[in-house]
C-alpha cells in the first residue's frame, strides 16, 4: 500500500516506517523536525530510512493546512498514520501553545484532508495520559477518561473525540491508539529511560519524582510498530451492537475505533533503574523529588480488545528491552 506516515523522523514514526518498508509497502514520510529535542537524532533516523528505495522524506509542518495540502494532492494514500506530535506531559507547563497548535490544529488539518482525499482508514496516536485521574486499574478502553490531568492528555482525548466526529459526519474510518511509557532503541532523550541511562553512565544524579513510589507499564517499541501496523491494516466498521443507553467507550455505531497499546505488566521505577544498572555496570545516585504537576503515580493497560481484535499483544519482557536498549544507546553514543 501507498502509506501516508506523519512523525516520521520521531521515535514510533521511525520504527513503523521500518516495519512498513521492509513488508513491502511505499511509504511517505513527513515530519517538521522541530528542535523540542536534538535534531541530529531525528535525522539519523532518516539517514537509516533513506536506505529504502519505497521511503520518501518530506518536511512538513502539519499545522500548515497549505503544506499539508500539497502532499495530498501529490499522492493518492491508502492508509494514514498520524503519528506528529507535540509530545511530553511537563513541557505543556511551559509552551502550551505548542500542543494546540500541533495536536488540535494539525490533527483537524489531517482530519479535513482524509475527508475530503476519502482516505479508507486513518490510524492516530492518542496516549494513556488521557485517563488523567482515573484510578481503576488496568486502565480498559470502556472507561470514560474525562479527567485529563495535563494539557498533553488533555489534547489527546480531544483528538479521539473530534476523530469520532468525522467516523459519525463522513463515514471515515479512524482509529486511536493510547501508547503506554514506549521504550527502546531510538528513542527520545527526553524520556525516562533515556534521562536515567544517560545520566547513569556519565556518573550524574537521576531525577526520580514521588520519591521513586511510580509504576509504569512500559511498552517496548518493537511491540508498539508491530500493533500499529496490525491496527492499521484492520478498517473499523461500525459496531451492529453500541447502544447509547450504555455506551461501550471503545467503539461506536460510527466507523470508530479505540486501543490500548501497552505491556499489560506495569514495573517499579526502582526495578527500572536496577535493570540500567546492570547493564550499564554503574550505580545510579537518587535525587528523590515529590510527584511533577500532570504526572500520575500509576499506569497499567488493559489490551483484551488489540488481542481479540488483532491477535497481537505487546509482550517484550523489560529485562529484555532494558538489554537491547542500553546497548543501542552505547553504541550510537560511542559514534556521536
Amino acid at each position: 500500500m501507498k502509506i501516508l506516515l506523519t512523525g516520521a523522523a520521531g521515535f514510533i514514526g521511525y520504527h513503523v516506517a521500518k516495519l512498513l518498508l521492509e513488508r513491502g509497502d511505499e511509504v511517505v514520510g513527513i515530519d517538521n523536525l522541530n528542535d523540542y529535542y536534538d535534531v541530529s537524532l531525528k535525522q539519523a533516523r532518516l539517514k537509516e530510512l533513506a536506505a529504502y528505495p519505497r521511503f520518501r522524506f518530506e518536511r512538513v509542518e502539519i499545522a500548515d493546512a497549505k503544506e499539508l495540502d500539497a502532499v495530498f494532492a501529490a499522492h493518492e494514500f491508502e492508509r494514514v498514520v498520524h503519528l506528529a506530535a507535540q509530545a511530553g506531559v511537563r513541557y505543556s507547563l511551559v509552551n502550551p501553545m505548542a500542543y494546540i497548535n500541533g495536536n488540535i490544529v494539525g490533527f483537524t488539518h489531517i482530519l479535513e484532508q482524509c475527508r475530503h482525499r476519502k482516505v479508507p482508514h486513518l490510524v492516530y496516536a492518542s496516549s494513556s495520559s488521557v485517563y488523567g485521574a482515573n484510578t481503576r486499574m488496568p486502565f480498559s478502553v470502556r472507561q470514560g477518561v474525562d479527567h485529563p490531568l495535563s494539557l498533553y492528555g488533555a489534547t489527546k482525548k480531544a483528538n479521539e473525540l473530534m476523530a469520532h466526529s468525522y467516523s459519525n459526519l463522513y463515514a471515515l474510518p479512524t482509529t486511536g491508539l493510547r501508547f503506554f511509557t514506549v521504550y527502546g532503541p531510538w528513542g527520545r532523550p527526553d524520556m525516562v529511560m533515556y534521562l536515567f541511562t544517560k545520566a547513569i553512565s556519565e556518573g550524574r544524579p537521576i531525577d526520580v519524582f514521588n520519591q521513586g513510589n511510580m509504576r509504569r507499564d512500559f511498552t517496548y517499541i518493537d511491540d508498539i510498530a508491530e500493533s500499529v501496523v496490525r491496527v492499521m491494516d484492520r478498517v473499523p466498521a461500525g459496531d451492529p451492537a453500541w447502544n447509547g443507553d450504555a455506551p461501550n467507550a471503545a467503539s461506536s455505531y460510527a466507523p470508530y475505533r479505540v486501543y490500548n497499546i501497552g505491556n499489560h505488566s506495569p514495573v517499579e521505577l526502582d526495578y527500572v533503574i536496577e535493570l540500567i544498572e546492570k547493564s550499564l555496570g554503574r550505580k545510579a545516585v537518587r535525587n528523590l523529588l515529590p510527584m511533577q504537576p500532570g504526572d500520575v503515580p500509576a499506569t497499567y493497560a488493559d489490551v483484551e480488545e488489540l488481542e481479540a481484535d488483532v491477535g497481537f499483544k505487546p509482550a517484550t519482557s523489560i529485562e529484555t528491552g532494558i538489554a537491547r536498549f542500553v546497548e543501542w544507546y552505547t553504541r550510537y553514543n560511542s559514534k556521536a
